[in-house]
C-alpha cells in the first residue's frame, strides 16, 4: 500500500515537475518572441494590426465592416502553444496519473500551469477586465475603439489560442475523452470569462443610435464564430461556456433590435431646434439617410437578425418594412418642422428639398431595390406637389399684377388713358404706372430674400428656376408690349419700367443659391 502511494506521488510530482519546466520554457521563449507576435504571425495579413504596440496592447487593429468576408475566408493556422517534443511525455504521465486515481488532481495540476498562460496571452494582446460600470462611463471615441478591437480578440481567441490549447487537450488526454474536455473548460475558462463579460456590459449599456452598428459587428463576429466555439467547447463540461456565447448573442440581437425601435422612435419625436432659416436639407435629414444606407451594409447580418425573432421566412421585407417606417417617421417630423416658417412658399421649399433628397438618396443606393419604385415615384410626385405649391403661393401675387384686370379708368380724362389701336384702350396710365411699381417692389423683395434660399440639389434648383421664369417671363413680356407704350410716353420710363425680361432672367439665376452655396455631403 505504502509503495502505491509513493508510485502515485512520484507520478503526480513528474507532472508538477514537467509542467513546471514547462512554464519556465515558456518564459524564456517570450524573452525571444512575446506570445502576441506569435498569435498575430499566425493571423491572415488583412487581419494583422498595424503595429504590434507593447504589453499594455496598444495595438491597432484594422476595423472595417467590409473586412468581414476577408475574415470569412481566411485561413487560420493555431500556435504551437507546448513543445511537440513535450507532448508524448505529457501524455505519459497523465495516463499514469489517471490509471493511478488522481484525475481531478490532474485537473487542478494542468488549469494551474495553463489558465494563467491563457489570460496571460490574452492580457498582452491588449484584452482588458471591464465591468458594466467601466463602459458605462466611458467617451464614445473611447468605447467604440475597444469594441473593434474586442471583435479581433474574440477571432484571436477562438480561431488560434483556444483552437491551439484544445489541439494541446487532445494530444495529452487522448482517450481520456471528459478527462479531456474537463481540463479544457477549466484552463479556458477566465478567458472566455473575461471576452464574454465585454460583450454583455455593451449589450446592457445604455441603448442609443450609433451604438446600433457595433452591436451588429459584434452580433456578427459571434454568429461567425458560432460553429467553431460549438467545436471546441463540445462535451457536457464545456456546457456552460458554449451558453454563455450563445447567450451573449442573443442578447446583442435583442439590445440591437431594440435600438432599432429607438431609432424610429427619436427619429419621430426628434426636437431639435436646428434652424435651416433658408429651407435647405435639414440635419436629421441627411444623419437618417447616413443611417439608413449604412444599415444595408449589414443586410445579411439583419436577416439573420430578425430571423432570431420573427416566425417569417427572415426574407428582405421585414428590412423593407423598418426602412419604411424610418422613413415615415423622418417625414412626420419635417412636417413639423416645416410648421416654424412664418412664409408658406419657404415651408414647401423645405419640405421640397428634404424629401427630394430622400428620394435621390434612395434611387442612389440599395435601398431602391427594398423599398420599390412604387415608394419612389410616389415621393417624387410629392416632391412636385410641393415644388408647385411653393410657385402658386410665392409668385401669385406678383404674377396678378401682370393682368390686365382692373387697369380700366371708369371716364378717366385724356390725360389718364390713351387709346392706342387697341392694345391698351381704356387703361389708366396712373392705374399702369402703380402696376409697375407694385411689380418692381414685389420683385426686389423676392429676388432679396430668395437669392438666400436653398436649393442645395443642382438639377433641382435649375427645373425650379425654369419653372417660375416659363410662367414669369412670358407674362412679363407681353404687359410690358401691351402697356409698355403709356409710359414710354410720358416722363422717366425707365423708373416705371425697370427691368427687361432679360434682366429679370439674369436675377432668377440668382434665386436659391443660399449664402454659402453649398449642398450637403452625401
Amino acid at each position: 500500500m505504502r509503495e502505491s502511494l509513493q508510485k502515485s506521488q512520484t507520478i503526480t510530482d513528474n507532472m508538477v515537475s514537467i509542467l513546471g519546466s514547462f512554464d519556465h520554457r515558456l518564459s524564456a521563449l517570450e524573452s525571444a518572441m512575446r506570445p502576441t507576435q506569435r498569435l498575430f504571425e499566425c493571423l491572415p495579413n488583412s487581419l494583422r494590426p498595424s503595429s504590434e504596440g507593447d504589453s499594455g496592447g496598444n495595438n491597432h487593429y484594422p476595423h472595417n465592416h467590409s473586412n468581414g468576408n476577408s475574415a470569412d475566408n481566411a485561413v487560420y493556422t493555431p500556435p504551437t502553444l507546448i513543445p511537440p517534443r513535450i507532448l508524448p511525455l505529457l501524455h505519459d504521465l497523465a495516463n499514469q496519473m489517471v490509471q493511478a486515481g488522481h484525475q481531478q488532481q490532474l485537473v487542478k495540476i494542468y488549469r494551474d500551469a495553463r489558465s494563467p498562460a491563457l489570460e496571460e496571452s490574452l492580457r498582452k494582446l491588449g484584452v482588458e477586465k471591464l465591468s458594466k460600470e467601466d463602459v458605462q462611463k466611458m467617451q464614445w471615441e473611447a468605447l467604440e475603439a475597444k469594441i473593434g478591437n474586442w471583435i479581433h480578440f474574440m477571432r484571436i481567441a477562438v480561431k488560434l489560442l483556444f483552437a491551439g490549447e484544445r489541439k494541446v487537450c487532445d494530444q495529452i488526454f487522448e482517450g481520456f475523452e471528459t478527462l479531456r474536455d474537463q481540463c479544457f473548460a477549466e484552463a479556458t475558462a477566465g478567458s472566455v470569462s473575461v471576452l464574454l463579460s465585454f460583450g454583455d456590459a455593451i449589450a446592457k449599456s445604455k441603448r442609443s443610435p450609433e451604438k446600433l452598428f457595433v452591436l451588429l459587428d459584434m452580433y456578427e463576429i459571434m454568429r461567425e464564430l458560432h460553429s467553431e466555439i460549438e467545436s471546441l467547447f463540445q462535451g457536457k463540461a464545456c456546457t456552460e461556456i458554449r451558453e454563455s456565447a450563445l447567450g451573449l448573442t442573443k442578447r446583442l440581437a435583442q439590445t440591437a433590435q431594440e435600438t432599432f425601435g429607438d431609432f424610429e422612435e427619436a427619429v419621430e419625436k426628434d426636437a431639435t431646434k436646428t434652424a435651416v432659416s433658408d429651407g435647405t436639407v435639414h440635419p436629421l435629414t441627411s444623419y437618417v439617410i447616413n443611417y439608413v444606407k449604412f444599415l444595408f451594409d449589414y443586410q445579411s447580418t439583419l436577416k439573420q437578425l430578425f430571423q432570431e425573432f420573427e416566425t417569417g421566412d427572415g426574407s428582405n421585407s421585414q428590412l423593407a418594412e423598418v426602412t419604411m417606417r424610418i422613413m415615415q417617421a423622418l417625414q412626420t417630423n419635417l412636417d413639423g418642422k416645416s410648421k416654424q416658417y412664418r412664409d408658406p412658399a419657404l415651408t414647401h421649399l423645405f419640405l421640397m428639398n428634404n424629401i427630394h433628397y430622400m428620394v435621390r438618396s434612395v434611387r442612389r443606393s440599395e435601398a431602391k431595390d427594398l423599398l420599390g419604385d412604387d415608394w419612389v415615384q410616389r415621393h417624387r410626385r410629392i416632391v412636385q406637389q410641393h415644388a408647385n405649391q411653393y410657385k402658386r403661393i410665392a409668385w401669385a401675387k406678383i404674377l396678378q399684377c401682370l393682368s390686365a384686370q382692373g387697369l380700366t379708368s371708369s371716364g378717366g380724362s385724356s390725360n389718364a388713358s390713351v387709346v392706342d389701336g387697341g392694345n391698351s384702350s381704356g387703361a389708366s396710365r396712373a392705374l399702369v404706372k402703380d402696376r409697375f411699381k407694385t411689380f418692381n417692389m414685389l420683385f426686389d423683395e423676392l429676388h432679396q430674400k430668395q437669392s438666400q434660399w436653398t436649393v442645395p440639389d443642382t438639377e433641382l434648383r435649375e427645373s425650379l428656376r425654369l419653372a417660375v421664369a416659363e410662367v414669369l417671363l412670358p407674362a412679363y413680356r407681353s404687359f410690358v408690349k401691351r402697356f409698355g407704350p403709356l409710359v414710354e410716353s410720358g416722363k422717366t420710363p425707365q423708373k416705371y419700367i425697370k427691368y427687361t425680361a432679360e434682366d429679370l432672367e439674369h436675377m432668377l439665376g440668382e434665386f436659391f443659391d443660399g449664402k454659402n452655396g453649398t449642398e450637403p455631403k452625401r
